[in-house]
């Protein structure tokens, strides 16, 4: 049942519902075999594809951890197929490509005899070509300039925000938009994981998020800290988050801290995160995949962006979802603006986001009553 909205939103959806739906579709392949926080920009895109074509079975074409965290998960994927490794789709461009698994890769798809192949994985040049030996009846997805293209695709655009851009493309086969914001549903285990790693002391649970795979969207630990004190003087209890590699982050911020917080860093799954995540009354983390995954469960957020990453992630609900934004142009080491160039320098460029704003808007944020 497609959303009804006004304003500028409902303005985009009624223009994403103009093409008509493929006859006789019965099997649907995806690409989209990134992080989490890319997956998690397509639920919308693939909530409007299993809405216009309830009958068909949608396969996405991933990695191996979208089969463990989806398997068992309510979503709108029935299956998942692991790609093989391969330069520029899942892998960098430069990677060593495997080209037995790649030749008995595609004869196998081609014997799935999907009807459409939806490219969700950046621009084409890589993707594209992966996608056309898949064999299906229709190529649907995004193309670059510089990208082969497919039977229907829409150009491919770097500053969109990624929920939109994957819903232009299902509206090419005619899959009208249901939502815009992105869901992920919590199980009974991701919970029992989370509690296994960090019980229910009554008390409100506040996350801090410090990693991110990009150092150009990383805000100090010691502002964490400070951010981490005067929640904690709320009385909430809080943790902190993030993969293994995380754990010294981790370890700075509760050294500057003077309030307790729990280091998590490491010790949960994908599910066992979201589980936790959903449990908490405010996530504070940089722009990563973890604070895409809070706000997919419900959670609520603040979120330290960059401008430029803020057009293509930031949030579409900011009910519950509050961005706080670095607007700084300029490269901190040589001082080329970032807006028209590029420079070999990979400094954070959220480093003037003050601990003012940040903690202005956790403590405003947990107090926002969940909107009925």
């Amino acid at each position: 049942m497609a959303i009804v909205s006004t304003g500028a939103w409902g303005r985009t959806l009624m223009q994403l519902s103009e093409h008509r739906l493929v006859p006789h579709v019965r099997k649907i392949a995806v690409l989209r075999a990134n992080a989490i926080g890319d997956f998690i920009f397509t639920l919308p895109a693939l909530e409007a594809l299993r809405a216009a074509y309830p009958e068909a079975e949608i396969v996405l074409l991933g990695q191996s951890w979208h089969a463990s965290f989806l398997q068992g998960r309510p979503s709108p994927i029935d299956r998942v197929e692991i790609i093989p490794p391969t330069p520029g789709v899942g892998e960098p461009e430069d990677a060593a490509p495997d080209p037995h698994a790649l030749d008995a890769f595609f004869p196998r798809m081609a014997r799935e005899e999907f009807d459409l192949a939806l490219q969700l994985h950046g621009g084409g040049r890589n993707s594209n070509p992966f996608v056309l030996r898949l064999g299906a009846g229709m190529t649907v997805g995004l193309k670059s300039p510089d990208a082969p293209p497919l039977d229907r695709w829409t150009p491919y655009v770097y500053r969109q925000h990624e929920v939109l851009r994957f819903l232009e493309v299902v509206r090419l086969i005619g899959a009208n938009p249901v939502t815009l914001a992105p869901r992920v549903t919590v199980t009974d285990s991701d919970i029992a994981e989370s509690m296994s790693v960090l019980g229910d002391d009554g008390r409100r649970i506040a996350a801090l998020n410090p990693g991110a795979s990009d150092p150009e969207r990383r805000w100090p630990p010691e502002r964490f800290a400070e951010v981490g004190d005067a929640i904690a003087q709320s009385g909430a209890r809080v943790i902190i988050t993030g993969a293994g590699f995380d754990r010294p982050l981790a370890q700075s911020i509760q050294a500057a801290m003077q309030c307790p917080a729990t280091d998590t860093t490491g010790q949960l799954s994908l599910g066992g995160l979201a589980g936790l995540l959903s449990r908490c009354a405010v996530v504070v983390s940089n722009d990563t995949g973890p604070l895409h995954l809070a706000a997919a469960v419900g959670t609520r957020t603040v979120g330290i962006f960059w401008c430029f990453n803020l057009i293509n992630g930031g949030p579409v609900e900011t009910t519950l979802q509050r961005p706080v934004v670095s607007w700084r142009m300029h490269c901190p080491v040589c001082g080329i603006d970032r807006e028209t160039d590029r420079c070999l320098h990979h400094p954070s460029f959220v480093t003037n986001v003050s601990v003012k704003e940040v903690m202005k808007a956790a403590l405003d944020v947990m107090s926002t009553p969940v909107p009925l």
